[in-house]
């Protein structure tokens, strides 16, 4: 049986992970991706930066992360925190395309004029060139063309400001708006990038926006405060929506999407490309369990789409319990959208003992989706497996079953008892 033809397209972080992790389950990936057309810098967290190593691109991030003081104005308060990593998303994504490379991925610079279904899929490049895959991994992020049954959040927009200044210390700050908000940063080499989130409706035509923004600016004593008088001048603006989206399916028997394709976040969530690779780092597996055990399809489907459902609401309830922090606009337009979006479920549950269940349901195995019994709670709706390396599901039963928790866990070892002793009292047990 002919090796299957595995393209996918976009080379952003869930791109280049889902295509690395592919590589190392030993199959041949083509990467489609364009260049990204505007200069941008994000700000990330040490989590980040461990999980994009993980995932195999560590020569991306020493080329591109650098950390910077940064500080908070937030509920009319003044925070100085210790520091973020900013990203240059230019170079990151070179060097991304370089950790491809390396390991052995095929990468083919192009635009995607269109995907046309057939025997497969066929990939049509905007200079002619045509890429059959038997598989297809979606990963332009919010470019990629949107489901009929996507769940959307409140219309956001992101203004994002660049020029030049004098280079100098690199640091970043983030402030609350009557209507928005703002999050500013400067490198060491001078470049200087503030960015402001609205509604999207009432802003000016795309003529007017320079304009506005250094308007805007000018209002802004942190801006004052972390820029020189260049900041005051208008400045080039790329507009781009920050609605938080999730695409609706997300899986099918030869195809799949990941990072931003799949599920789009808030910014403010500060997770956006944490949460691109949380669904790519396990789509290899699922992708592999499509290919190589057929049998196993619709398993391997739910496990992806469940997940992709439960991340979402996860970063949406984040990104809703950051602007509820917020309580000196809270009574404007922009904040109650947003304080009450997409629901009022805490993103923590209470433990409840007795709402604990064991149920069947997908896990991840040997390089493949299978079934296991896991445990349910009110915090892990999906279930929990293992925890150091103990299956979960014995021992509930055993506690059920009236034996005492000390004669449940003496088999383990001495830290298997104290992690699972200190799981089960977290969920109610009396």
């Amino acid at each position: 049986m002919p090796e299957p033809r595995i393209v996918v397209l976009g080379a952003g972080p869930a791109g280049a992970a889902t295509a690395i992790g592919l590589r190392r389950l030993g199959y041949a990936v083509t990467v489609v991706s364009e260049w990204r057309r505007f200069a941008a810098v994000e700000g990330v967290s040490q989590r980040v930066l461990e999980g994009l190593r993980n995932a195999g691109l560590g020569g991306a991030l020493s080329q591109a992360a650098m950390p910077a003081h940064r500080q908070v104005h937030w509920n009319g308060q003044h925070l100085q925190m210790n520091q973020e990593f900013l990203l240059d998303r230019q170079r990151f994504d070179r060097a991304l395309r370089d950790d491809l490379l390396r390991a052995g991925v095929s990468v083919v610079e192009g635009r995607v004029r269109e995907v046309v279904p057939g025997d497969g899929h066929f990939v049509r490049l905007d200079d002619g060139q045509v890429l059959p895959a038997d598989f297809l991994v979606e990963a332009r992020g919010r470019q990629a063309p949107l489901a009929a049954d996507r769940r959307r959040g409140p219309e956001t927009v992101s203004l994002l400001n660049g020029w030049q200044s004098l280079p100098g210390k690199p640091a970043s700050a983030v402030e609350s708006l009557e209507d928005g908000w703002a999050w500013m940063a400067r490198l060491e080499d001078g470049r200087c990038y503030w960015q402001v989130t609205l509604d999207a409706a009432g802003l000016p035509g795309k003529a007017g926006l320079a304009d506005y923004c250094a308007a805007r600016r000018a209002r802004s004593a942190l801006v004052a405060e972390l820029f020189d008088a260049q900041a005051l001048l208008p400045a080039q603006v790329h507009a781009r929506s920050s609605t938080a989206i999730l695409a609706g399916e997300c899986v099918g028997p030869d195809w799949i999407r990941v990072g931003d394709a799949a599920m789009a976040v808030d910014p403010l969530s500060g997770n956006g490309i944490f949460q691109s690779l949380s669904s790519a780092l396990q789509a290899p597996v699922v992708i592999n369990t499509l290919l190589r055990k057929p049998e196993r399809a619709a398993l391997a489907q739910q496990f992806h789409q469940q997940r992709v459902e439960q991340l979402f609401l996860r970063f949406a309830r984040i990104g809703r319990d950051f602007y509820t922090q917020e309580q000196g606009w809270a009574g404007q337009a922009f904040w109650g959208q947003r304080q009450g979006w997409p629901d009022a479920q805490p993103l923590h549950l209470a433990a409840d003992w007795q709402a604990v269940r064991v149920e069947r349901r997908p896990v991840l195995r040997d390089g493949l989706v299978d079934a296991a019994e896991v445990v349910v709670t009110a915090d892990q709706p999906l279930g929990v497996w293992h925890l150091q390396g103990v299956e979960l599901a014995p021992v509930v039963r055993e506690i059920r079953s009236g034996r005492p928790v000390e004669a449940v866990l003496s088999g383990l070892a001495v830290e298997q008892q104290v992690m699972v002793r200190r799981w089960v009292l977290e969920q109610g047990l009396a």
